[in-house]
C-alpha cells in the first residue's frame, strides 16, 4: 500500500522528469530532474505553506498584546498561560501552526528517500550533479572515514550539500521565527532551530539527491517568505514594538497638561 501510494509515484516522476530532461539533452538531467519534482512538490503544497506564513504574520501582530499580558501577569504564571491561550483563541492563531506543513511533508521525505534508495540499488542514480560524484551516495556515515579507493576530494565534495543543507536550513528557520519576548514563544524558536541539526545529520547520510531536494525546497521557501511576507522576517533587526495605546495615551495626556499650563503662563 505505502510502496503503491507514495514511493512508486514519487520514483515515477522523478524518471518522468528526467526523461523528459534527457531527450532535450540536458546534461545532469537526474539531478536538475529531482529540482523540478521539488518545485512540483512546493507548488502542490503552496496553500499549507500560506497558512504557516500568515499564522508567522499573525504572531507578530499579536507581540504588543502579549508584552501588555507579560506585565499584567508577571507574577502569576498560570494566569498569564492562560490568558496567552485565550489571546491566541480570539485571534485564531495556532503557536503550533507553523509546524504543520513540515510535520505533512515528512511522509513525502520518507517516500522520497525510498524512492531515491531504489534508484540507488538499480543503478540508476549513479549519475553525478557537476562536481558531485554521484546522486546515490552516501548512504550511511562511513564515507566520513573514507577507505583506500576513496579520494578527500570526493568526501569534500559530499560535504557540500549537507553544509548547504544545514545553512539554508537555519535561514529559513530564522526568516519564519517571530522576534518576541514571551518565554513560550522564545521556546518555541529555540526548538525550531533543531531542525537545521537534524536535517544536516541526516543529509550526511542519505543519497545526495535527496539533500539536492532539501536545498532545492529550503531556496524555494526563502524566496516564498520574501514575496509572501515582504521581506526577510526574523533576519530583519528586531524593532520593539511601538506602545500600547493605554500607555500612549497616558503620555499625550501630560504632553497635553504641560501645553496648557504653558498657556497658561503666557
Amino acid at each position: 500500500m505505502w510502496n503503491a501510494l507514495v514511493v512508486t509515484p514519487i520514483t515515477q516522476g522523478i524518471l518522468f522528469f528526467k526523461n523528459l530532461l534527457t531527450g532535450f539533452g540536458v546534461p545532469y538531467s537526474f539531478g536538475f530532474a529531482i529540482i523540478l519534482f521539488t518545485l512540483l512538490i512546493k507548488i502542490l503544497t503552496l496553500p499549507l505553506n500560506l497558512q504557516q506564513l500568515r499564522a508567522s504574520k499573525a504572531m507578530q501582530e499579536l507581540q504588543p498584546k502579549l508584552q501588555e499580558l507579560q506585565r499584567k501577569y508577571r507574577k502569576n504564571k498560570e494566569k498569564l498561560a492562560q490568558e496567552q491561550m485565550k489571546l491566541y483563541r480570539e485571534a485564531g492563531v495556532n503557536p503550533l501552526g507553523g509546524c504543520l506543513p513540515t510535520l505533512i511533508q515528512f511522509p513525502i521525505w520518507i517516500g522520497l528517500y525510498q524512492a531515491l534508495f531504489r534508484l540507488a540499488q538499480q543503478g540508476t542514480l549513479s549519475e553525478g550533479f557537476f562536481f558531485i560524484p554521484s546522486l546515490a551516495k552516501p548512504v550511511g556515515l562511513t564515507w566520513l572515514w573514507p577507505p583506500s579507493n576513496w579520494q578527500w576530494p570526493d568526501v569534500a565534495a559530499y560535504l557540500v550539500l549537507p553544509v548547504l543543507t544545514l545553512l539554508t536550513q537555519i535561514i529559513v528557520q530564522k526568516m519564519m521565527s517571530t522576534p518576541s519576548t514571551d518565554t513560550q514563544q522564545e521556546i518555541m524558536n529555540q526548538m525550531m532551530y533543531m531542525f537545521p541539526i537534524m536535517f544536516f545529520f541526516f543529509a550526511l547520510q542519505v543519497p545526495s539527491g535527496l539533500a539536492l531536494y532539501w536545498v532545492t525546497m529550503n531556496v524555494f521557501t526563502m524566496i516564498q517568505q520574501y514575496i509572501f511576507m515582504g521581506g526577510w522576517g526574523g533576519l530583519s533587526p528586531y524593532k520593539a514594538p511601538v506602545e500600547t495605546s493605554r500607555r500612549k495615551g497616558a503620555k499625550d495626556g501630560e504632553r497635553d497638561k504641560k501645553r496648557r499650563s504653558q498657556r497658561s503662563h503666557r
